[in-house]
């Protein structure tokens, strides 16, 4: 897991190939003016998915993990305080893995919480388990969904 902002992204390009691409479109798209919905970038290795949502409460959030894809969520407006935990280290699923949408649930209580304000993102690997949208307000993201290999 990594949490920084979107001026920082480039120290961490070099860790996947498709993460330039990624952060260039962070960078060079307009992203306040898209309408809420999935947009291709490369494919299916590399699409946005654009959020408003109002936040829950840290009870109400479940822990979720990816295998096929790499999150990056960047914060556009209000502040989304995304749980996180080590996936090695959950140990109470809500149902298996559901490889159609790519998720699986956890009841499992966050190991720590990071409050991201609009500009900085946080980025889970397929080995991160993160409980996103918790919040007293409304949340506007980006989410990029990166294939993992």
């Amino acid at each position: 897991m990594i949490f920084d902002t979107l001026a920082n992204a480039d120290h961490h390009a070099h860790l996947h190939p498709l993460f330039p691409a990624a952060f260039a479109f962070l960078r060079d798209t307009d992203l306040k003016a898209l309408a809420p919905g999935r947009y291709p970038i490369q494919g299916e290795a590399l699409f946005a998915i654009v959020e408003a949502a109002n936040g829950r409460s840290r009870a109400e959030a479940k822990l979720e993990c990816h295998r096929k894809y790499i999150d990056i969520q960047l914060v556009l407006d209000g502040l989304d305080e995304m749980g996180w935990k080590p996936l090695g280290d959950c140990r109470q699923p809500v149902a298996d893995y559901n490889a159609e949408k790519d998720i699986r649930f956890f009841l499992d209580t966050p190991a720590s919480w990071i409050a991201t304000p609009p500009g900085a993102f946080c980025l889970f690997f397929p080995e991160d388990a993160h409980a996103p949208l918790v919040s007293t307000g409304a949340i506007r993201k980006v989410i990029l969904k990166i294939a993992a290999g």
